[in-house]
């Protein structure tokens, strides 16, 4: 339709797979366009392949944490001006896919099909094709985590009701002398019961998570722990030391709730605090208006902090590596704006009447699918004739993978990153909660040879804006010498 006249897109990108959709009047065309991901491969021969005499070469694409993905945007061109009409991509700016485009009749718009990564919304989109801003038509967000557990609970009953329904059809069948007694009208059926019982219980879950919203969420909870360590010096006897960890300071919702929390903290008055990460969900941005909060953070011996898995904005796409990067630069800019000191795979000397005591800071490590950004021989050169060293490592899969196998003379790791599952029960010494399935050490202390682990529950939260059970805590831990 255009001859040999040529339409530049705006953005100089690869394209990958570009589909093209014609305007019913072809004046207009809007086009599928994919910008590809980062690419890595790994290469694999199989030397004594069962189907051939030759070696048989294998190719697989993976990704890494902080690698750049795929994804589909959609241009539009007007060949009237032969130009691109900018399309706003804000409603669907995180695809999963986008599909099934068509044209309006009258080409006055067109609309797709714009499934989110996460699979958390499904929407209908229109362009108006005159000026590229799009509209949601229909929106679909799927049952929350409430419905579902409500659900769960009410089907439990009304799955009883139905076996109980089943067990009297039978023997009904099968005892021929069963005389069928039919309850009275005063008497409520063990069927309809059954039936309002689960209606009942749809509601208990409701309830409960409403509560620990409104109740759990900022329900904050010093808990004191004294550890004795045989090399510790004299003068770092009786050192209180505070853990904050887990803020994720982008899912609060009651600020003079967070002053207080901090507030709880300051008047246990430790000699030196710990933040073990995950400051932000996502972006740096997110802590801005808690500075003021949390630079009231501070100790004697300083405030000593490092990453967590969502520190780094590996969760969310970015429209650059250089704007992921600007985000990282912002979040150590936020520590230093908070006055802790950042330790990046780096460690401090802490001295007292001539003593000393290592501070040690890896960058987020953890197992499975979690990034591995630290580096703990570096973190840990030069310490070795330090007699006590103290870890910072936000996930507490560190402690086993690679913390005790390889670096005995770690006397205590400090961690966070469960939360503990922000749902659970403790009671006394018992304690349970869904995390235990995922982690080995999922809260409180834990001890192997002469290595400890602590595993803070976290200040903040996630997903859930709230806590059943396993409550926000701010830990004090005493060392004394053994």
């Amino acid at each position: 339709q255009g001859g040999d006249e040529e339409i530049r897109f705006t953005e100089n990108a690869k394209l990958e797979r570009v589909s093209i959709f014609w305007a019913p009047d072809s004046s207009r065309f809007s086009v599928f366009h994919r910008l590809p991901g980062d690419e890595r491969r790994v290469q694999v021969i199989e030397s004594s392949p069962k189907d051939q005499l030759q070696p048989k070469l294998h190719s697989w694409r993976y990704t890494k944490p902080g690698d750049k993905i795929a994804q589909t945007r959609i241009k539009l061109c007007d060949l009237t001006s032969k130009k691109e009409l900018p399309v706003d991509h804000t409603l669907f700016a995180t695809p999963w896919s986008i599909s099934h485009l068509r044209w309006g009749q009258d080409s006055s718009r067109f609309t797709f099909l714009y499934n989110q990564r996460g699979h958390q919304v499904m929407r209908i989109v229109a362009v108006d094709a005159t000026t590229g801003t799009p509209s949601s038509l229909i929106a679909d967000t799927p049952d929350t985590f409430f419905n579902y557990f409500a659900k769960l609970f009410a089907s439990l009953f009304l799955l009883l009701d139905d076996i109980t329904r089943v067990a009297r059809w039978s023997i009904y069948k099968l005892t021929t002398t069963a005389k069928l007694t039919l309850p009275s009208s005063t008497t409520i059926s063990r069927s309809a019961f059954l039936t309002e019982a689960g209606v009942i219980a749809a509601t208990v879950p409701i309830i409960t998570m409403s509560y620990g919203i409104i109740s759990g969420a900022h329900d904050y909870r010093v808990r004191r722990v004294r550890v004795k360590l045989p090399h510790l010096p004299s003068a770092f006897h009786g050192l209180r030391i505070g853990q904050l960890s887990d803020i994720h300071s982008g899912s609060f919702f009651n600020k003079n709730a967070v002053k207080g929390g901090i507030a709880m903290l300051l008047r246990e008055q430790p000699d030196i605090i710990f933040f073990t990460g995950d400051l932000v969900n996502n972006k740096t941005e997110e802590v801005d208006e808690y500075i003021d909060t949390f630079s009231k953070v501070k100790a004697p011996l300083g405030v000593y902090a490092t990453l967590g898995n969502h520190d780094y904005g590996d969760y969310i796409t970015w429209p650059s590596a250089r704007a992921k990067r600007k985000n990282f630069i912002a979040m150590c800019k936020a520590h230093e704006l908070l006055g802790w000191h950042l330790l990046l795979n780096e460690h401090k000397v802490i001295t007292a009447d001539g003593e000393q005591l290592a501070v040690i800071g890896v960058e987020n490590w953890g197992t499975g699918s979690f990034a591995k950004y630290g580096r703990l021989a570096q973190a840990h050169r030069d310490t070795e004739g330090i007699p006590v060293k103290l870890l910072l490592s936000h996930d507490p899969s560190h402690w086993d993978a690679e913390i005790r196998p390889k670096f005995k003379d770690i006397d205590i790791t400090f961690s966070g990153h469960t939360h503990g599952f922000q749902f659970g029960i403790e009671i006394g010494p018992f304690k349970w909660s869904p995390a235990q399935y995922r982690y080995k050490q999922w809260a409180g202390l834990y001890q192997t040879g002469k290595q400890y682990l602590y595993v803070n529950r976290g200040f903040g939260y996630i997903g859930y804006p709230g806590r059943i059970g396993i409550l926000p805590e701010l830990t004090i831990l005493e060392l004394a010498k053994a």
